[in-house]
């Protein structure tokens, strides 16, 4: 029987999960702090660490793994 090749390998594979994972953990903290009110602004809430810094960074650091995972070629042996 043949033995199938995939463009991209297993290990990239998973590398690629791992920056999908990555992102949707950065997206996953940018929400919420809605409010039913529209005359109240919860400035705190919206402008927090979490939602300005920590979040865009998990999205940012899910990029270079993607690009990382597409860019890397592993060793035969």
């Amino acid at each position: 029987m043949e033995s199938v090749k995939f463009a991209i390998p297993i290990k990239n594979l998973a590398i690629i999960a791992a920056g999908l994972l990555l992102m949707i953990i950065g997206y996953a903290l940018m929400t919420g702090g809605g409010t039913t009110d529209p005359a109240v602004f919860p400035e705190e809430e919206m402008f927090s660490f979490r939602r300005i810094t920590l979040a865009p960074l998990f999205i940012l650091a899910g990029f270079a793994v993607e690009i990382f995972a597409i860019m890397y070629k592993p060793k035969k042996g």
